[in-house]
């Protein structure tokens, strides 16, 4: 059995997809499941290929005891053909996807949450919330993630 690939995606890469795929790590290191997923992020806009995740970002993980490791990288239409989920943190960066392969699905990373609303989007850490606000909601999603596809592999 391959693992399961999941690619987080945000505007830029540096905040909220790095959060994202560094949380969802930790609770596959935590459950034991290394071996079950590759697990990376990327962004939409090129602005900060290359770049580390913002040091907020990883200041904000290392007072959880997450390390925020990722690079940024834009996402290309041929990740779609590499991962088995595209999970976006917002609606306007899943259309961003759904632009560049039209009929490829494309998830919001919220809608794993069952405590958060259908639609609910991961705010921009710059504009509402925070940083330590954006790892609360990540947390919560990769937590539902996690859950469903462990539901969804064993069945």
């Amino acid at each position: 059995m391959h693992p399961i690939r999941i690619c987080f995606v945000c505007l830029g890469n540096i905040c909220r997809s790095p959060t994202a795929e560094a949380v969802f790590l930790d609770l596959v290191a935590r459950d034991g499941l290394e071996d079950r997923f590759v697990v990376d992020s990327a962004g939409t806009s090129a602005h900060h290929v290359g770049e580390r995740a913002h040091r907020d970002t990883r200041a904000a993980g290392r007072e959880r005891g997450l390390e925020v490791t990722s690079i940024s990288r834009q996402f290309v239409k041929s990740d779609f053909d590499r991962f088995d989920y595209v999970i976006a943190m917002d609606r306007d960066n899943r259309a961003n996807l759904e632009r560049l392969d039209p009929g490829r699905e494309v998830h919001l990373f919220r809608d794993f949450d069952p405590e958060s609303p259908k639609g609910a989007e991961v705010p921009d850490p710059y504009y509402s919330g925070g940083f330590t606000h954006v790892l609360d909601v990540c947390e919560a999603a990769a937590r539902g993630l996690l859950d469903t596809l462990k539901t969804a592999d064993a069945s």
